[in-house]
């Protein structure tokens, strides 16, 4: 299994400013170099992370060969091949809203941002048992073929899921590598540094606190609503906001109007993806409509359900809702009664309504954050209403200006309950 990269990239010199005497060459590029960036966010991200991962490839190479054969270049073609690059878009415009174009200095970080949700997404299919991603065998199923045992077998399933822990650790190692080595100013370096650390530590309290409300059996919808903040709107969303304003050094106003404005837009993906999981069309979700339901996921849907018939007293409703969540045999009759009791006690209405009013908070706070320019708002104001109506970018189109409305809604942006 091989590095998909060019020729010409193979093990190449990463771009590392980070010895530079002259200091960081981020705070130092051409305006033509920005607006390149500004023209193909997606694809200056994907030929920054050729460079580091074929350097990175190359050190686990020197490590041991084998290592780097079966679990390096697997950690890296998993990553180049990701999904929308929807958290370095959005730090990208956030910095290019607070007026700076430190362009090495966030591809860089776009980078780290893409290992780190390889690390979440390797980990996340170990504890959901899912056998696929992004079309082809999930990491811990495709470790487990490697040596030759059935991924089915108990050998298979340990070998592989002990393995994917430790591509998903390597993912996590070389994101804060990536980030360490990029040159900033000192005073810059210190800001990213603080929400670096508070974007890993949310994302694994998050998985966290999914694991621990599924593991229960039930959650109070205010447990469900923490586990979708921290990990969708903090991990996904405002702390990707966050960097780009600490690259562009902005002032504390404008940061914390950034951040409101992810926190909420995050947040109404969430709650849309909860909805999307029971409600969903498989073609536009990419998974089978009621999964959800099936594995028992603890969502703000299901909180808001259970607590509306516990308060109506409707023990019939709550007993479709005790049979159906967590069965994973549950057929097209179990779904539909879990379904109708969902829209009986209101639930599936104050999720959409809730989720609505999310969308138009960001929307709002954006708007009202100073020192913004007016091109760069634009553009993240369009990013912040793809997510907030959990949504694909649909390329080629007008964004949605920065004090304008909505888009028509298109199909869900979901890649395992995470935005890609």
């Amino acid at each position: 299994m091989g590095l998909s990269l060019p020729a010409d990239h193979a093990f190449a010199a990463p771009v590392t400013r980070g010895t530079d005497p002259a200091g960081p060459r981020g705070f130092g590029d051409t305006p033509e170099e920005a607006q390149a960036v500004d023209r193909d966010v997606a694809g200056g991200v994907h030929r920054m992370a050729e460079a580091v991962l074929a350097e990175r490839v190359a050190e686990a190479a020197q490590h041991d060969p084998v290592f780097a054969e079966e679990v390096a270049h697997r950690v890296a073609d998993f990553t180049l091949r990701g999904g929308k690059r929807m958290r370095p878009r959005l730090l990208w415009w956030a910095m290019r809203a607070c007026g700076a174009a430190a362009t090495t200095p966030a591809l860089r970080l776009g980078v780290g941002l893409e290992l780190i949700q390889t690390c979440a997404l390797i980990q996340d299919d170990v504890m959901d048992r899912s056998r696929t991603r992004r079309g082809r065998p999930a990491v811990h199923i495709a470790l487990a073929q490697r040596p030759g045992l059935p991924p089915d077998s108990a050998p298979g399933e340990a070998f592989g899921a002990s393995a994917a822990v430790l591509a998903g650790d390597l993912a996590l190692v070389w994101a804060d590598d990536t980030v360490t080595e990029t040159a900033l100013p000192p005073a810059r370096r210190r800001r990213v540094a603080a929400v670096w650390r508070a974007m890993r530590g949310e994302m694994i309290a998050g998985q966290y606190r999914d694991l621990r409300d599924q593991a229960g059996g039930t959650a109070s919808a205010a447990s469900a609503l923490r586990t979708a903040c921290l990990k969708s709107a903090l991990y996904s969303v405002e702390r990707p906001m966050a960097l780009g304003a600490a690259l562009a050094g902005a002032d504390e106003r404008t940061t914390d109007g950034l951040r409101s404005a992810g926190r909420y837009a995050g947040t109404a993906f969430q709650l849309r993806d909860d909805l999307l999981g029971v409600f969903g069309d498989p073609v536009a979700t990419g998974k089978p409509s009621g999964d959800d339901i099936r594995e028992g996921k603890s969502t703000y849907l299901l909180a808001v359900a259970r607590s509306r018939a516990d308060a109506a007293g409707d023990h019939r409703a709550l007993a479709v809702l005790d049979r159906a969540v967590g069965d994973p045999g549950l057929g097209d009759e179990g779904l539909a009664e879990a379904r109708a009791v969902l829209e009986a006690t209101g639930a599936r209405a104050h999720v959409e309504n809730r989720a609505r009013l999310l969308g138009e908070r960001a929307a709002h706070h954006l708007a009202r954050a100073v020192d913004i320019e007016a091109h760069a708002g634009d553009r993240l104001m369009g990013l912040l209403r793809t997510v907030a109506e959990n949504r694909p970018p649909v390329p080629g189109t007008p964004h949605t200006p920065y004090r304008g409305a909505a888009k028509p809604a298109a199909p869900a942006m979901v890649e395992g309950g995470r935005f890609p």
